[in-house]
């Protein structure tokens, strides 16, 4: 009897902005490798987490939330997501189930028909939507695409996920593995840094703010006592978003510290020493380097 063969599949996660797909991705992987938030559009470039299912490695492509863009950075972003869905051997469409078919969502089904991976359809937030609600938003969906499979889930609680990951690994194309067994992201760790701090950016301030700022990891020393020396930038347009972020006596800064640090070590499992700075930077959101280092191509007007 012959070992069964090995497989690897690209799973590209796409919905509009906050359905869940950030939530789902690390409850899939088990660990923290994308940033979650209750604001919109928190993820900017394809954040890869990747898992284990028995013969079959299934990495998952976590995209920006796609939406009708206004500034450049945002046409960036959903031009991104769509790249991540032609390019995946799995493509699958994430709707938060209490929300239903709204506007952005029916967009996305006209373009999915473009997509030439197997598609899925997955409803999120399950747990706040009644039975009946459920089968008719499936059959709605399933009329306007072809899906392989739907799957009724919920991200934060786990519910349907092993259901979820098991046809994933089942469906994948038989192939050798991208990725070494215990790595569960492709993203270097001094990115994912700079991203849970932008996750706490987000989380703890409000107005415009956010959408406005973009994190850089400038150092990441290795210590002699195991613990590990980090610089971070945070980079503004304007001076009065610094003060924003400073907070009256430092306290906005010293929040926002004390939430990355703690996040950090927990991931990387090494004290973290982490020192932020703030910093303006005029027209960051058009400038083609910085779209560059976000993994974003830079649009054209």
């Amino acid at each position: 009897m012959t070992d069964a063969p090995s497989r690897c599949a690209f799973v590209a996660l796409i919905g509009a902005p906050n359905v869940g797909k950030s939530t789902l991705v690390n409850a899939l992987v088990g660990s923290k490798v994308t940033i979650v938030s209750p604001k919109v559009q928190t993820t900017r470039t394809l954040v890869r987490g990747i898992a284990i299912a028995g013969k079959s490695q299934l990495v998952f492509v976590d995209t920006p939330g796609i939406f009708a863009p206004r500034r450049r950075l945002d046409r960036a972003m959903v031009t991104t997501a769509w790249t991540g869905a032609h390019d995946a051997d799995i493509v699958a469409l994430m709707i938060d189930a209490k929300r239903g078919i709204d506007d952005e969502t029916d967009a996305i089904l006209q373009k999915l028909g473009d997509v030439a991976g197997r598609k899925l359809l997955i409803l999120n937030k399950v747990d706040l939507v009644a039975k009946p609600g459920l089968l008719a938003l499936a059959q709605d969906a399933n009329g306007r695409a072809a899906f392989a499979a739907t799957f009724m889930i919920s991200a934060r609680s786990g519910d349907g996920v092993g259901d979820l990951t098991g046809w994933l690994a089942a469906n994948a194309p038989e192939g050798p593995w991208h990725y070494p067994e215990d790595q569960i992201s492709d993203a270097p760790l001094r990115s994912l840094a700079a991203e849970i701090t932008r996750e706490q950016v987000f989380n703890r301030l409000h107005q415009e703010l956010p959408y406005r700022s973009t994190v850089e990891t400038d150092v990441w020393k290795e210590l002699r006592d195991g613990s590990v020396r980090i610089e971070q930038t945070i980079y503004v347009e304007r001076e009065s978003q610094r003060k924003i972020v400073l907070g009256k006596g430092g306290a906005s800064i010293k929040a926002i510290g004390a939430g990355a640090r703690a996040e950090i070590a927990k991931i990387i499992e090494q004290p973290v020493h982490l020192f932020l700075f703030v910093k303006v930077r005029e027209g960051w959101g058009d400038d083609p380097e910085r779209f560059r280092e976000m993994g974003l191509e830079f649009p054209p007007e």
